[in-house]
């Protein structure tokens, strides 16, 4: 699986709105709900706010993946934001985030979920890759990044 398979265009926003981490996660389900990614908005964002409670998902050096699995989807769906302020996330390191990930899987699909998760720590342990996504100015910018490494 490649995170270009799974991510739509429309479902990447540069510079996020929200300063908090409920919000931002709110605000990128309903970029997903938006597009038409989701069968319930609702259930979604319970899903994921649900299993951040139980650990943050700040993973650290400036990342988050919120995620969730749930029936309000029949494949895995992600969401990408990219914040110019920080945000705090709880991270394991102690920092906050810049870039989030978040993902939301169906309930009964574990391999593709795991998959997702896999292929997104794989490009973010590259330090040089994770400024340049920091830094992409448009949603074209983010696509590319996200295609170059996979192809390679």
């Amino acid at each position: 699986m490649t995170l270009t398979q799974v991510l739509q265009t429309n479902c990447v926003k540069v510079q996020v709105e929200s300063r908090d981490k409920e919000a931002v996660i709110t605000e990128l389900i309903d970029l997903l709900d938006s597009s038409g990614a989701l069968m319930d908005r609702d259930v979604a964002l319970d899903a994921v706010l649900t299993r951040e409670r139980i650990q943050s998902t700040g993973t650290g050096a400036g990342i988050a993946i919120p995620h969730g699995k749930c029936n309000a989807v029949k494949e895995v769906v992600m969401a990408i934001g990219i914040a110019r302020e920080p945000i705090e996330f709880e991270s394991v390191d102690g920092q906050p985030v810049k870039i989030l990930f978040l993902l939301v899987s169906p309930a009964d699909q574990t391999g593709p979920h795991i998959q997702a998760l896999a292929a997104i720590s794989r490009l973010m342990v590259n330090e040089q890759f994770r400024h340049k996504l920091e830094q992409a100015d448009c949603t074209d910018d983010v696509h590319r990044l996200l295609s170059t490494p996979e192809s390679e």
